[in-house]
């Protein structure tokens, strides 16, 4: 895996090439001060008087165990997250006009990892505040901000510019069951797994042949030869009329999970050397097959760790903040349903 096929792997590269194979989305530039933002985990931001920060920074340094006094006065110092009025406008405009539920991601991965720590349990959003929830809780995110060429082979080169970018993807309700992990090599469709292999879905046992069929044809058809590298992984969902859709495009290398198959013998050939007729196809056969999530370890334990230290305040700020604005929403619109007598 080189740098340049990880570069040619952002959504900004291969969504114009595939637009009319996969969901409507949009892009919008990332600003510096908000990647500092995503970055900048445990560090507090105080507003206020330029004399109460200045005498908050002075006891802070005379006296470390002192602690800090919550109040709703206006005088007095409080911890409070940056805002972005400008970049948050664009993003709700933004997140209005793709019908008002989003997908967030930047420019390769999701916040998959973080889904625990939203409210509805899914990477559904309204707002940005609910999409920084998710960002700044999330591994991977930080993964794209900080080491997006880790386990790439050409260490010894320099690192590509990188313009970071929220992409925001219209909602859409898909089944697990019908997304699928394609992996290819010199331009050849070797192998498919299924996507969530925590599961057995009876369908795609049944199903299977005509599943082989439909995503070689898709790929035959739309992705062969139209994207810059010979060598790639792209993720499809089948819908219920059995039409194939593009969900995105990954590095053929190791920082792409190969679910159901190993990079060894992804990269060795002994995938190519096997197939008849068609990619090899894996799947989750049977109950007794199933697996546990692999993002159960994001799940709570470093989050819940920062945050009873004190060491990662944000998360519970934004997390609180999202809580009551939620509570208040659902409390106006009991009172529009049911109205003083």
């Amino acid at each position: 895996m080189k740098k340049e096929q990880v570069v040619n792997c952002q959504f900004s590269v291969w969504y114009p090439i595939f637009k009319k194979h996969t969901i409507k989305s949009l892009i919008l530039p990332l600003p510096q001060n908000v990647i500092d933002y995503l970055l900048d985990d445990g560090t507090l931001v105080v507003s206020g008087s330029d004399h109460n920060t200045q005498q908050t920074n002075t006891n802070r340094d005379s006296d470390a165990e002192e602690d800090i006094q919550w109040s709703d006065d206006e005088t007095t110092t409080t911890v409070t997250a940056p805002e972005f009025p400008e970049f948050t406008s664009k993003v709700q405009e933004a997140i209005n006009a793709l019908g008002g539920r989003v997908f967030p991601k930047l420019n390769w991965s999701a916040p998959r990892d973080a889904n625990w720590i939203a409210l509805n349990s899914s990477l559904q959003c309204c707002s940005l505040s609910e999409i920084f929830l998710l960002f700044k809780s999330s591994d991977f995110i930080t993964h794209d901000l900080t080491q997006p060429f880790l386990q790439c082979s050409d260490q010894d080169s320099p690192d590509p510019v990188i313009n970071y970018e929220l992409v925001l993807r219209k909602w859409s309700e898909l089944i697990p069951g019908g997304e699928f992990r394609c992996f290819v090599k010199e331009n050849k469709l070797i192998a498919i797994s299924q996507r969530d292999y925590t599961q057995y879905y009876q369908h795609i046992l049944k199903q299977e042949e005509q599943i082989c069929h439909a995503i070689n044809e898709f790929f035959s058809q739309h992705i062969q030869y139209n994207f810059p590298d010979e060598d790639f992984v792209f993720d499809v969902y089948r819908d219920s009329q059995g039409r194939v859709w593009l969900i995105d495009l990954n590095a053929f290398g190791e920082v792409t999970d190969s679910l159901l198959f190993s990079w060894e013998e992804l990269t060795s050939g002994g995938i190519i050397s096997q197939q008849q007729e068609g990619p090899a196809f894996r799947y989750t056969n049977s109950e007794v097959t199933v697996q546990p999530s692999p993002c159960l370890s994001y799940r709570i334990p470093r989050d819940f760790v920062d945050l009873s230290t004190g060491e990662d305040a944000y998360k519970l700020i934004d997390f609180l903040k999202l809580t009551k604005s939620q509570q208040e929403e659902s409390e106006e619109e009991e009172e529009e349903e049911n109205p003083p007598q």
